[in-house]
């Protein structure tokens, strides 16, 4: 079986308030023939910035078609008040490192159908079946049971919320790993940021995302399969990039447009990819001036709404963000989490600016933890991480030089999954004692060589 996509792999592309057809208009004002990235057309993969123009949504709007009623789970602009809060080949080889006692290592694969309100929500399960390829496209072939009768696990669910323009596949090691501990995993896509439909990514997603991951909960509570095995009480949220924002905003954090607007005003050339996403960049050159005076402009106009955003959903018990979008929050509101809450970081992260971002959030929350802090850059998180990007993509995206994806990626899954298994599961189920790093048997080559621009 495979699954084909479009053009479009944006893996991270983060919230571009900028509009390239202002960009253009005002590059060519000043100069023709100038710094050619203020002018081209974007990144392949990536689309027109986000308009941001909705006004702010409850993430929790009418369930989806054929599921139940969201458990409490709310997503309103706040009253203004603080509320608390590797499976493809390569590293198959290391997939018993996280294993609990008893968990299946055969990973399943099923997707639910999108619905009216909500895309297709991807599930990686135990499973006694045996695997076979799964070719994604591009070059990336996933090894997977697919559409396989789960096999009993622990009886957790853990849902992903992707990076912006984001897929499952870049998150399907990290699902190994949780598979393999007995987790049944769900990716819901987010409609509007996700790689097929990456026309609204940005604060417009983040207003709705948490309510998709409270819908992908609920879709699964109803799903036959997984309806009498699952206990839905205490559910782990991963999220990455502008995953991570959801996740964060899950933990009881409260932000705004006008966050993010403030946040740029004040530090766009430093944090100049998350305010702008790939619409262009900085050179050094003549023209910086014109974008930083383009940018700020369109920021201004289109995100200085300031109702707050608050969410929560019960049955959401334990958090993991990974490289989040955070300078949007008020650090206030995470000070004190609702559920146990981790962070993971990349020093060498070119797209968030780590002090600008989790940094902030682990200044301002002394008991949150620290999971894993890499060497790598933005895309250390994503795993398999594939090949083809543009040229900004590539730079903000590819492994830096040093960099030892193996061994830091079979980390963080491994990091992760003690995470969750700590706090979702009964005391003594799960051997948190891992030795890290791994020594693999042979070297791999990482990333996949995919031979064309690749897929996520």
């Amino acid at each position: 079986m495979s699954y084909r996509f479009p053009n479009a792999w944006r893996l991270s592309r983060l919230p571009a308030a900028l509009l390239m057809g202002v960009l253009a208009i005002a590059t060519t004002t000043v100069g023709a023939g100038a710094a050619t990235t203020a002018t081209s057309t974007p990144a392949s993969g990536t689309s027109t910035p986000a308009s941001a123009t909705s006004t702010p949504a409850s993430a929790n709007s009418t369930p989806a078609s054929g599921t139940s009623t969201p458990a409490s789970a709310t997503s309103t602009p706040a009253s203004g008040t603080s509320t608390p809060a590797r499976a493809a080949t390569a590293r198959s080889t290391t997939a018993t490192a996280t294993t609990a006692p008893g968990a299946h290592t055969a990973l399943g694969f099923s997707q639910l159908r999108a619905t009216a309100t909500d895309g297709p929500v991807t599930l990686f399960y135990p499973t006694e079946a045996s695997e076979a390829p799964l070719e994604i496209g591009r070059g990336l072939d996933l090894s997977v049971a697919n559409e396989a009768a789960p096999a009993s696990g622990n009886g957790r669910l853990v849902v992903i919320s992707h990076g912006s323009g984001g897929s499952p596949w870049v998150y399907s090691d990290l699902a190994r790993s949780l598979v393999n501990a007995g987790f049944v995993v769900a990716v819901p896509e987010h409609r509007g940021d996700n790689y097929r439909d990456p026309g609204h990514p940005g604060p417009d997603s983040w207003a709705i995302r948490p309510g998709e991951i409270s819908r992908a909960i609920d879709a699964i509570s109803q799903d036959p399969r997984f309806r009498a095995q699952l206990k839905l009480d205490r559910v782990g949220v991963y999220g990455m990039s502008a995953g991570g924002h959801t996740a964060l905003s899950l933990a009881g954090g409260r932000w705004s447009r006008a966050g993010f607007m403030r946040h740029c005003d004040a530090h766009l050339a430093e944090d100049f990819q998350a305010c702008v996403g790939l619409a262009t960049r900085l050179t050094g050159g003549s023209l910086d001036a014109v974008r930083l005076a383009v940018a700020r402009t369109v920021i201004d106009q289109r995100f200085n709404d300031d109702a707050p955003y608050a969410d929560t959903d019960p049955r959401v018990a334990a958090i993991v963000a990974a490289v989040p979008f955070a300078a949007d929050f008020d650090m206030a509101s995470l000070a004190h989490p609702r559920v146990p809450l981790a962070l993971v970081t990349a020093r060498q992260d070119r797209w968030l600016a780590p002090r600008f971002h989790a940094e902030r959030v682990l200044a301002a929350c002394a008991e949150c933890e620290h999971l894993i802090d890499t060497n790598g850059g933005h895309g250390s998180a994503l795993s398999p991480l594939p090949l083809g990007f543009s040229e900004l993509e590539g730079d903000l995206l590819n492994d830096p030089p040093g960099f030892d994806r193996a061994k830091a990626t079979t980390e963080l899954d491994q990091k992760v999954t003690a995470f969750f298994a700590q706090h979702l599961l009964p005391s003594g189920t799960y051997p948190l004692a891992l030795p890290l790093p791994l020594p693999l048997p042979l070297p791999l080559p990482l990333p996949l060589p995919l031979p064309q621009a690749a897929t996520r």
